[in-house]
């Protein structure tokens, strides 16, 4: 039996991805086995998004030349020299195909001051910091500004940011699914401890079924 508390509201949704930019594909600096992969599926479901006015919420990793907002972690491997999501650099730009045509690159300089970039009706691209896509962000209040209820995730790297996001997500009471060909690093017990907490697990197929199924009622503003 479905739980109601937990049922994704189709009417009222947007789609999140997470850190699906140039370097992360196959053969490039931050290269993350399994993005180039889900790619396509991650393509067809914004599209279906767009084709049905939902909001579309992109999030990014940037850093500064200077690597002053590295992560702990990444630190020493920037000041050794890798290029890794470079603000400015092709490789910091969302993959090929993820944003509607026409769409202009990355405002390097709105992001970094945490400024909430339009690049389409509905669709929005946010920098986030860290791991979680809610920490010292705008996220939330934009989300809220435009009535959504549920968050379909997708993108790279599981283990680390949509899993983070997804987390701060739940911890906001939002809806939560997660397109799971349309995310790379995926795996069985990550899955299970989705289901724990209450994310519902949807293919793109299935999604875009759903999507077409529902009126949309959030604003995409």
């Amino acid at each position: 039996m479905t739980d109601a508390h937990l049922a994704p509201d189709f009417t009222r949704v947007a789609l999140v991805t997470i850190d699906t930019q140039q370097d992360t594909l196959d053969g490039q600096p931050f290269e993350v086995p399994g993005t180039s992969a889900a790619l396509p599926e991650l393509q067809r479901l914004a599209e279906a998004f767009r084709a049905t006015g939902r909001p579309i919420v992109h999030v990014v990793r940037l850093y500064r030349p200077d690597g002053s907002n590295v992560d702990l972690c990444r630190r020493r491997a920037v000041a050794d020299g890798a290029r890794l999501v470079l603000a400015g650099s092709p490789g910091a730009e969302l993959a090929s195909g993820l944003l509607p045509a026409g769409a202009p690159g990355l405002d390097t300089t709105l992001l970094l001051a945490g400024g909430i970039q339009h690049v389409g009706p509905g669709e929005a691209v946010i920098y986030k910091p860290r791991w979680g896509a809610f920490f010292q962000t705008p996220l939330e209040a934009h989300l809220r500004a435009l009535g959504v209820s549920t968050l379909v995730f997708a993108g790279c790297n599981f283990p680390n940011c949509p899993r983070a996001s997804i987390y701060e997500a739940s911890e906001r009471d939002f809806r939560l699914v997660l397109a799971e060909d349309a995310t790379s690093g995926l795996y069985e017990r990550g899955k299970d401890e989705l289901e724990n907490i209450g994310v519902v697990l949807m293919g793109t197929a299935e999604l875009v079924a759903a999507l077409g199924a529902a009126p949309a009622a959030a604003s995409s503003v």
